[in-house]
């Protein structure tokens, strides 16, 4: 019995002697791993934004011409009157992406707000969007958009005859 005791002694002693054994603790978490892939916008110009041939009154105080940019409709005031000519049009641009995805517009006005004849006759005005100068577009189902612009310019009583001019920008963000 001694000896039993003696190994159970001996056994008690090595257990409690030997290094406890380090207990595993796991932690897992999970998280998404993702990308998105656009496609091009596109923009292109359909037609130039034209204010037309028109006449000014020298008598009659200068007016002004618009074209609606929702319709290419021209409308003069004042003493500026419509010439057949040539009736005049709105900017048109046409655009694709992806479907049903939305765009931000922005419309650059010409230097300063102005047409050029030369360096130091201009005519003043602003640009508008259609859609009641809505800076969005929203593409159809077949990614498809078009956006129109028109303006308004003042013109003196005075105003020196000639064709005026000025490059204007439109660009296309996606939303």
């Amino acid at each position: 019995m001694r000896l039993n005791i003696a190994l159970a002694a001996l056994a008690a002693t090595v257990a409690f002697a030997s290094p406890a054994g380090a207990q595993v603790v796991s932690s897992t978490a999970q998280a998404e791993a993702r990308g998105t892939i656009l496609q091009p916008l596109t923009l292109n110009r359909v037609q130039d934004l034209d204010f037309g041939t028109i006449l000014v009154d020298p008598l009659g105080g200068g007016g002004s011409v618009t074209i609606d940019a929702d319709d290419g409709s021209r409308s003069v005031t004042g003493g500026v009157a419509e010439v057949g000519v040539n009736g005049g049009q709105r900017a048109i641009f046409s655009g694709a992406g992806p479907a049903n995805d939305t765009v931000d517009l922005v419309l650059s006005q010409p230097a300063g707000g102005l047409l050029y004849r030369d360096a130091t006759t201009s005519l003043a005005g602003v640009l508008v969007l259609d859609q009641g100068g809505s800076t969005t577009r929203t593409m159809d189902s077949l990614g498809a958009y078009s956006v129109g612009v028109g303006g308004t310019f003042t013109i003196a009583a005075t105003q020196g005859a000639g064709v005026y001019a000025a490059d204007f920008d439109l660009t296309a963000n996606y939303q």
